[in-house]
């Protein structure tokens, strides 16, 4: 705990929560030069973390009061705790120390519009409150992660040095941006997370293509991998894929993904997602869709007694030459993949344009190319997309991908139908292609939707080839009768 010289130094940030998240954060801004000052609600864990840094420029609190007059105003305090009430709760404890222009900033994985209503209720009090998305995962944290800070700009640019310090450092920048005014920050880092379902699941399907339909085993599955990262599906993601399938289970021999429970958790940022885009009116299916695959997943014993009384396809489709099938496989994948990303962009342009925050998508991409969960080579591209037309309405409208899927529409449409025939779910990448599909078709089925709304509940409709005449509504049994008649 902090010894009576440590007290009367002075941190230039303090950090509330000490998991490894917050452990490896506080490392990152110490070792980038700024003293930092530590609590939290365990006591154990600021005296062993402070036992760790010793030699390092590290101040352990006991109390809520001690640790506030630790750093130096105005203050910068990080809250890396449970999104939810322990952050009002934390909130609630710091407040009676605080003092004008303190700054705080919530680093876990809030939800955005409780970011804003915090950041309004500390305004009021004269205090500032940033909600920053922290992506990277725990080395993220302490060698540099992506930030996506939101709240008021002047206090934004009061932590800007540190922040930029310590996020990751790519070709054009560190890996941070201001995102807008209040939520935005989490906002952003909430859509985020949304596209990483997506990529997971389009990678577990295609893993699963891979294995059930071409029948190749873990080695084989990662040398593709390995080879896929040196090309235009680099990825942190698929880097990890690949080392993932080369990792021997010691107690059996067989790979270890092999044993590992097919049951995948979920925090519910994917679900804040699909919640949000629904109230927006924005079309996600890809990562609804891997959000789905996650909560069937965890249906185990429900699937494993299905299995033995339903029965799947009778007989797989042909799949050929399985180089070939391969290539078309990556091909699926990666148009699956931009479609997934220009599903989250939409969300944040429609999130942006609802909450009046002015994000550039430009740069959120540049400061997902390094730090988070999602960094890949493909980013960069988006941004140069962003770049060529700030109000692109559409990734797949850009030059550069709509050539880019035309090419792999084939391929795309074999994977897929091969899935279907044989039986083998592909949830993720058949709604990626449908998607496609729908954005492409000038003239959808819905006409028969609406005519059938109006039908039952005399919702109107408007005519495509009178679009001046507005809304109509048709007495459409009465009309049917008529013609009946001859009248």
């Amino acid at each position: 705990m902090a010894t009576p010289e440590q007290t009367t130094r002075t941190a230039k940030v303090g950090l509330i929560g000490l998991a490894v998240m917050g452990e490896n954060l506080a490392m990152n801004i110490e070792r980038n030069g700024y003293p930092i000052a530590v609590f939290n609600r365990d006591p154990r864990k600021v005296e062993h973390f402070v036992a760790e840094a010793e030699g390092k420029q590290v101040i352990g609190a006991k109390s809520f009061e001690e640790f506030v007059r630790s750093v130096e105003r105005p203050r910068k305090i990080i809250l890396l705790v449970k999104a939810g009430d322990p952050v009002d709760w934390t909130i609630n404890q710091l407040k009676p120390f605080l003092e004008p222009d303190d700054i705080i900033i919530d680093g876990g994985n809030s939800y955005f519009l409780d970011t804003a209503r915090r950041e309004k209720e500390l305004k009021e009090h004269g205090f500032f409150f940033i909600g920053s998305g922290v992506s990277g995962g725990e080395k993220g944290a302490l060698w540099g992660p992506s930030l996506m800070p939101g709240g008021a700009r002047e206090a934004y640019e009061q932590i800007r040095p540190i922040w930029e310090a310590i996020a990751a450092k790519v070709d054009d920048g560190p890996c941070v941006t201001y995102i807008g005014p209040d939520g935005a920050g989490h906002f952003v880092k909430m859509i985020h997370n949304g596209i990483e379902y997506g990529d997971m699941q389009l990678i577990a399907e295609t893993y699963d293509l891979m294995r059930r339909l071409l029948g190749l085993e873990a080695e084989e599955m990662a040398d593709i991998f390995d080879e896929w990262n040196r090309g235009d599906l680099e990825s942190y993601l698929i880097e990890i894929t690949a080392q993932i399938l080369r990792v021997k289970d010691e107690e059996t021999g067989r790979p270890l993904v092999d044993v590992v429970l097919d049951k995948a958790g979920q925090k519910g940022t994917g679900q804040w997602t699909s919640k949000v885009a629904l109230d927006l009116g924005v079309v996600i299916p890809t990562i609804n869709a891997s959000v789905d695959a996650r909560t069937m997943s965890s249906r185990k014993e429900e699937r494993v007694e299905a299995s033995k009384q339903i029965k799947g396809a009778v007989a797989a489709g042909e799949v050929g030459d399985k180089r070939e099938m391969v290539e078309a496989i990556h091909d699926a994948l990666y148009a699956s993949k931009i479609c997934s990303y220009t599903q989250g962009m939409n969300l944040i342009r429609a999130g942006s344009a609802n909450w009046n925050w002015d994000i550039n998508l430009g740069e959120v991409a540049r400061i997902w190319k390094g730090g988070c969960i999602i960094r890949a080579q493909f980013l960069d591209k988006i941004k140069q997309a962003y770049q060529r037309r700030a109000d692109l309405p559409n990734l797949l409208l850009d030059s550069e991908f709509k050539a880019w899927v035309d090419n792999a529409q084939p391929n795309w449409r074999r994977v897929v139908a091969n899935a279907l025939q044989a039986g083998v779910p592909a949830p993720a990448m058949s709604a990626s292609l449908g998607y496609f599909d729908m954005f492409r078709t000038a003239d959808l089925p819905l006409n028969l939707t609406q005519a059938q709304r109006d039908f039952f509940g005399s919702h109107t409709y408007e005519r495509a080839d009178k679009p001046e005449l507005g809304f109509v509504h048709t007495e459409w049994e009465e009309m049917l009768e008529k013609q009946k008649s001859g009248v």
